[in-house]
């Protein structure tokens, strides 16, 4: 603050010590323009929610039954929202691709094919450059939906069926970004993908098929599909000892920190792991090498299914600090293994 007693400068210049800004209230007021921001776009779809009409339902099944291409298309914001929607298509295996209205004029139209059904997005409904290509769409027996805020507007009036999702009020200062608009052209655009697919019968194996990395994808994976089989397992009988079951599965390339334990039937019994050998070692009991592996094995030890969610599994083992996890079929008898060491990083 300006110490009192100092006069402004002459002439009306600015004074010698200005006033600091409080950042705090600086800091407030944009959480409280943000939270009302927010508040506006989440009324905008609670209001578009009550409004969705038979068009909707009309527009779903045309995008159910497309024997083609979902081909999007817009100008501007809503063009990068169509480009979004484009992905969320695809990844419920609904083929779709984005065409730029200018560049279709212009021979990107040699991509359209009859069957395909076109999903067009413009608030205002009047886009120049979507209306131009509304005849090029007809003449190649390609059906359009109409995302836009009004349905007697031009694009509204030719489309097949049309998605009005009504006036609504930009967020920001000016009130004039597109904000909310595009906010409400991407939820109807997803729910839309959304409920094609469902209407298609999607399984959640299909919609794995499509995920097959990141963390989306280790969720939709199964132990089978992880999990160590054939000669990768370390499998001996519980009556062998520590120290000829350790020799006989002596072998070179990966290797697994566990043996297997089966009774006569074959059933699994126990596992061995190394650090069961360690504690062994530290506590000088080297005579039991020599003795039954069965009478130092961990019995009862925590297994999975090959059908079983990978994600179980994982979480199993991080539960219960664990590095391997037996994997058995319904009689009990090891099938395959889920060793840490393969698993770091699946999600990624």
């Amino acid at each position: 603050m300006r110490p009192t007693g100092l006069p402004d400068r002459p002439g009306g210049g600015l004074r010698l010590f200005a006033p600091e800004p409080d950042a705090r209230e600086e800091a407030d007021s944009a959480v409280s323009a943000a939270r009302a921001m927010l508040t506006a776009g989440a009324d905008a779809l609670k209001q578009l929610a009550s409004r969705l009409a038979v068009d909707f339902s009309r527009a779903v099944q045309m995008l159910a039954e497309c024997p083609g291409t979902v081909v999007l298309s817009g100008v501007g914001k809503a063009g990068l929202i169509a480009q979004k929607l484009v992905a969320t298509f695809c990844s419920v295996s609904l083929p779709a691709r984005f065409l730029h209205p200018t560049d279709a004029v212009h021979g990107d139209l040699g991509a359209v094919r009859a069957g395909d059904v076109a999903m067009l997005l413009s608030n205002s409904g009047e886009t120049a450059e979507l209306l131009r290509l509304l005849p090029c769409l007809a003449e190649r027996q390609v059906r359009s939906v109409a995302v836009t805020s009004r349905a007697d507007s031009t694009l509204g009036k030719e489309c097949a069926a049309v998605v009005a999702y009504g006036s609504v009020t930009e967020a920001g200062p000016c009130g004039l970004a597109p904000t909310t608009s595009t906010l409400v052209m991407l939820a109807l655009g997803d729910a839309l993908a959304l409920l094609a697919a469902q209407a298609r019968g999607l399984t959640p194996q299909q919609f794995g098929a499509n995920h097959p990395g990141g963390s989306l994808g280790l969720q939709l994976r199964t132990v089978r599909e992880a999990m160590r089989t054939g000669s990768a397992l370390r499998l001996a009988r519980q009556h062998e000892t520590i120290r000829s079951m350790l020799a006989s599965q002596s072998r070179q390339g990966r290797r697994t920190g566990a043996v297997m334990l089966v009774d006569d039937d074959g059933r699994l019994a126990g596992l061995f792991t190394d650090s069961d050998l360690v504690r062994l070692l530290e506590a000088r009991k080297d005579d039991a090498l020599d003795r039954p592996a069965a009478e130092v094995m961990t019995r009862g030890p925590k297994t999975a299914w090959p059908e079983q969610p990978l994600s179980e599994a994982i979480r199993l083992m991080s539960d219960h600090h664990i590095s391997e996890i037996p994997v058995v079929d319904e009689a009990e008898r090891p099938v395959g293994l889920l060793d840490i060491t393969d698993l770091i990083g699946l999600g990624r």
